[in-house]
């Protein structure tokens, strides 16, 4: 009998205990307008700022939140600042991946001891509500983990940050954590990556797929996914596979300019109106299976609580395992450049990734990658 997907994260080397994912960093080129847009298109509440208003003189932060996912929108003040630089290579994207731990110190002595390339040096950081020590290592290109203990904090997200208010607030759209964060690596760097994460975070490997089971007939790709020891982080990896075409992995390659965050997946209890809602405030996401795909959905998967005409309709795939079945959609990428997207993800039991759409998704990628030119 195959292992449960919690027998098998029961294997990490658990030295490293993450409480789960405390935020995500974007840089971008104008957080302003970035935090305005997370506001409108995906119901993100207004939480914290820091600025030149704030002491802070060389960047501008922009702190958003929906339930227990935190995004903090980042731009630089000044061209000549590093942040600008990785603004002007990359496009916007997620540069920090921020971890919530009890410990920031013992997990940068842990880490680095381990061999991660330091980041940030533990820093401690106090105001009259608390103090936060934040300490960081880089992990594959450009992209931090960034340890944060905040338990002995009672403030607006951190030292340095004042309370956001805003008299625009549009509703929430029942976004509740973050899943999984994929990143994409280059070519033949897939397991030097996943042994990083064994060695330096302890984390196990408890999905893997090939370029057999994850291809079209124009591309290919390969995937493993690492977890920590309580599961409350999960990491897919993704390099390229040969195949006649580009895939979406080398596409992102190009246009990122190097290795990073493809896409982060956030979750509902309620797919079928968060997408609704994300669809009405205009979140574009990639065009739906074709009719064949819904009618084979049944006999696939299985009974399931959701309407089928309803999930066809709003274009949702759906996959089933050994411990219950999934609903998942992406959108479309959220920049110019084909780079960063987000999936929504509902869980009914399963604790898979979706293989069963694979298929489904890649070619929708595709059709994309064709409009653009890129295939």
């Amino acid at each position: 009998m195959q292992p449960t997907f919690a027998e098998k994260i029961a294997g990490a080397k658990d030295f490293l205990p993450i409480n789960g994912t405390d935020h995500i960093e974007f840089y971008v080129g104008n957080a302003k307008q970035a935090a305005h847009y997370y506001k409108t298109a995906f119901g993100f509440q207004s939480e914290a700022y820091a600025g030149p208003e704030t002491g802070v003189r060389d960047r501008a932060s922009y702190v958003l939140r929906q339930h227990k996912i935190r995004l903090v929108l980042t731009t630089a003040l000044h061209s000549d600042h590093p942040i600008a630089e990785h603004v002007r290579k990359h496009g916007d994207g997620v540069k920090v991946l921020a971890l919530w731990v009890d410990d920031a110190t013992r997990a940068f002595a842990e880490t680095t001891k381990r061999g991660a390339k330091p980041y940030q040096e533990p820093r401690v950081m106090a105001d009259a509500r608390g103090r936060v020590v934040t300490s960081g290592i880089y992990t594959y290109g450009e992209t931090v983990h960034l340890f944060v203990e905040r338990k002995d904090y009672h403030g607006a997200f951190m030292p340095g940050y004042e309370p956001w208010e805003s008299n625009y607030q549009p509703s929430e759209t029942g976004l509740l954590y973050i899943d999984h964060c994929v990143g994409n690596v280059g070519w033949n760097r897939m397991d030097e990556t996943v042994q990083w994460y064994q060695d330096v975070m302890g984390f196990v490997n408890i999905l893997s797929f090939d370029d057999k089971q994850i291809n079209t007939e124009y591309s290919a790709l390969m995937s493993k996914v690492m977890s920590n020891g309580n599961g409350y982080v999960k990491f897919p990896i993704n390099e390229p596979a040969e195949g006649r075409k580009k895939s979406q992995i080398e596409e992102y390659l190009e246009y990122y300019e190097g290795e990073g965050v493809q896409h982060a997946a956030l979750t509902t209890t309620n797919i079928l109106e968060t997408v609704k809602a994300l669809k009405d405030r205009g979140v574009e996401f990639l065009g739906a299976p074709p009719d064949a795909y819904y009618d084979m959905l049944p006999e696939r998967v299985g009974d399931i609580d959701e309407e089928l005409a309803a999930i066809r309709r709003l274009g949702i795939l759906v996959d089933r395992d050994e411990e219950g079945y999934l609903l998942q959609i992406f959108t479309k990428p959220v920049e110019d450049r084909p780079t960063l997207f987000f999936e929504i993800i509902q869980r009914k039991g399963a604790q898979s990734f979706g293989a069963g759409n694979f298929k489904a998704l890649f070619e929708a990628i595709e059709r994309e990658q064709e409009r653009r030119g890129n295939l």
